[in-house]
This record gives structure tokens, sequence and C-alpha cells, in this order.
């Protein structure tokens, strides 16, 4: 199929802006997850369940830094 083919757009596309599922987070949530035929869940990269181990550490280590800078202040 070429773009020749292709009807022309008769709606600007929508765009849907998910929240963090987490209670009481009003972030973004940019990070998905879904299995197959379960509908998509969203959080935000803090409460997101499945990061890897280098992901957990840069967050812990964000957290750590705003912590000292809040003290300093």
């Amino acid at each position: 199929m070429s773009d020749i083919d292709k009807p022309a757009l008769t709606n600007a596309p929508q765009m849907y802006v998910h929240y963090c599922e987490e209670e009481g987070c009003e972030e973004w949530g940019g990070w998905g997850n879904s299995q197959s035929a379960v509908p998509t869940r969203w959080w935000c990269f803090e409460h997101f369940p499945h990061k890897s181990y280098e992901q957990e550490q840069a967050l812990r280590r964000k957290i750590e830094a705003a912590e000292r800078e809040s003290v300093v202040r």
C-alpha cells in the first residue's frame, strides 16, 4: 500500500493524556503496560512497577539529590 492509496484525514488526530494510576499522584502517565487482551494501565516513571535495576538506581539517585537540595535551601 502506498501513500497515494490512503484516504485523506477528515478529522485531526486526537491526543489523550494518561495520568498515573497511583492513588493521589497527578503526574503524566507515560509508562504503560498491558498483557495482550487486558486494557493498558498507565504510571508515571516513579510509580512504574516494571523498572529495570538500572532505572531503579537512577530514580533513587534523583530522589536523593532532590532531598539534599531541599535540605540546603
